[in-house]
């Protein structure tokens, strides 16, 4: 792949690939929020980047002008693939979503905290007696690729090739058109296999519940709930491990805080809102559709949005002392999950998964920090979160 050419201006000319926005985009985004709120590139066949709350919520709220059907910037479009409902626009987002919502309600996500703590039992269970790991892949990459196959009903054993393929769409497939198509047509295939594995006999997991579902009074087609089953794999790992990633990379770094959650694990919860806030991995897109205007910009049709949550969340405006990690911050209504229709259907199964990772990791190894700060790399791309997070920690 060809080298890309250096940003000298980040509000004309910014790249969301370029490793000063990959490993440290909070001073970037900090400095356009001063100078040019609405950034704008021509690569990626032109993109803008709101970096104030106030706008990112703007673009949100505004289906009309802002359509979903495109979700991820990439070098090169791929054709229209519906993932619904987060590809969906109005009116056909609404059915879509509702149609899952039993699925993701808070008594739903209750039933797998148990399994979700087994999981991160057996992981740590795996490193404990070793003093050392890498708590992203080691750890934090695992939790929710097991728990959304046991919500699935698809063999966990499976982890390696879902990862494998989240990193071809989400991260090479920005740049090489192939790996994402590629990614596209082994996922679609395997989910294939897994409807006729089931056939008539239905089993407690998702798979069968979308199976035995109707949209309109119609069971779903092919296409549709062969995107839903895309979406709640791809959606459903990639945020999650980034936020645990993200997570522990802070408390490595911050005694205090490590001891502060050992000694007081009621604290946790709090933490938990305060990390989503400050480290919010995920980053939509919304293709423009209809001129608009966002305070003095125009939008042009065709063009493409960064839908910046984690930017959002660090705005002075919404937030005091936004570039503090403060673990016991009380007023925090972050956008972490989203706004408007979009919001993430999925926040109730992240609260858990990133809470109870937590407790288990703090209950079991409590004093922990980086092995080597410079070993530690981060995501490109839609989801920003640790891929390699080398940890070292006592014997006990």
């Amino acid at each position: 792949m060809a080298e890309r050419p250096p940003v000298n201006d980040w509000s004309s000319d910014f790249d969301h690939t370029d490793p000063r926005w990959v490993n440290d985009p909070y001073p970037i985004w900090d400095e356009l929020r001063k100078k040019c709120p609405i950034a704008h590139t021509d690569r990626f066949n032109g993109v803008y980047f709101p970096s104030r709350h106030d706008d990112v919520r703007a673009v949100a709220y505004d289906p009309e002008h802002f359509s979903s059907r495109r979700v991820v910037v990439r070098e090169t479009a791929l054709p229209p693939v519906a993932t619904p409902p987060i590809t969906s626009d109005p009116p056909e987002h609404a059915p879509a979503r509702r149609l899952l919502l039993p699925a993701f309600s808070p008594n739903a996500i209750k039933r797998l905290e148990p399994r979700t703590r087994q999981i991160c039992a057996e992981l740590i269970d795996r490193v404990v007696g070793r003093g050392e790991c890498d708590a992203a892949i080691d750890y934090a990459q695992h939790i929710p690729v097991r728990v959304i196959a046991y919500m699935l009903g698809i063999p966990e054993e499976d982890g390696d090739q879902f990862r494998a393929w989240i990193h071809m769409s989400l991260e090479q497939g920005i740049t090489d058109y192939e790996k994402a198509m590629q990614a596209l047509g082994e996922i679609s295939a395997y989910f294939r296999k897994e409807i006729g594995r089931r056939g008539d006999r239905r089993g407690d997991d998702l798979i069968s519940f979308l199976l035995d579902a109707e949209l309109d009074g119609r069971p779903l087609t092919e296409a549709h709930l062969l995107g839903t089953l895309r979406l709640l794999l791809v959606a459903g790992i990639d945020t999650t491990w980034s936020a645990i990633g993200a997570s522990l990379w802070h408390l490595a770094q911050h005694p205090d805080d490590r001891t502060r959650l050992a000694a007081d694990p009621a604290l946790i919860p709090t933490a938990v809102e305060e990390f989503l806030r400050a480290y919010s991995p995920v980053t939509m897109a919304r293709e423009v559709v209809k001129e608009t205007d966002i305070n003095g910009c125009p939008f042009k049709p065709g063009q493409m949005v960064f839908l910046s949550f984690p930017s959002a969340n660090r705005d002075p405006a919404v937030f005091v002392d936004p570039d503090k990690v403060l673990i016991d911050r009380a007023e925090n209504r972050h956008s972490a999950f989203g706004l408007g229709i979009h919001r993430c259907l999925g926040s109730n199964l992240a609260r858990l998964e990133l809470r109870v990772a937590l407790e288990e990791w703090m209950r079991r190894i409590p004093d922990f920090s980086l092995r080597d700060p410079g070993a530690v790399t981060w995501s490109q791309g839609t989801v920003r979160g640790p891929r390699r997070l080398p940890v070292r920690f006592p014997l006990r």
